[in-house]
């Protein structure tokens, strides 16, 4: 059972945890990883990473990738996107800050304090194109 567009849009909105998913080359399955991700109804998706990251490079090389957004209780829902990247540039502190708020609410500065060791963070921003939703139970 699939969920109505503006129901795939509001749950992909909530803070789930991402899996990323995008193409790691010949011979290879695809590089997939967990991830906090950032989604408002209607625009695109973006996320923060080490630009110095395996994953950073293969985005970038690909131009494009999939995320998974899954909930597994009470039911099991969850929203796949998949599209091409729009923009990859050095994360703003504040871009960085607005996904760890997301997830961490308070605690959001203090992770970017830990977080400051990783190096220079990139966004990364992706069009969705073709969306997949199932919602596998009673609401």
């Amino acid at each position: 059972m699939t969920m109505p567009q503006t129901e795939w849009q509001e749950f992909l909105a909530q803070p789930h945890i991402g899996a990323l998913a995008v193409d790691a080359g010949p011979d290879r399955g695809p590089l997939v990883v967990p991830l906090w991700y950032g989604y408002q109804p209607g625009g695109s998706v973006w996320v923060v990473t080490p630009a110095d990251s395996v994953k950073a490079r293969l985005i970038q090389a690909a131009g494009r990738f999939s995320l998974l957004a899954e909930q597994s209780t009470p039911r099991v829902r969850y929203v796949s996107v998949e599209g091409p990247v729009t923009e990859a540039r050095e994360a703003t502190e504040d871009e960085h800050l607005a996904i760890a708020r997301r997830y961490l609410g308070d605690g959001a500065r203090a992770y970017l304090e830990m977080a400051a060791g990783f190096g220079v963070q990139m966004l990364v921003r992706m069009e969705p194109q073709r969306w997949y939703s199932a919602d596998l139970g009673p609401s």
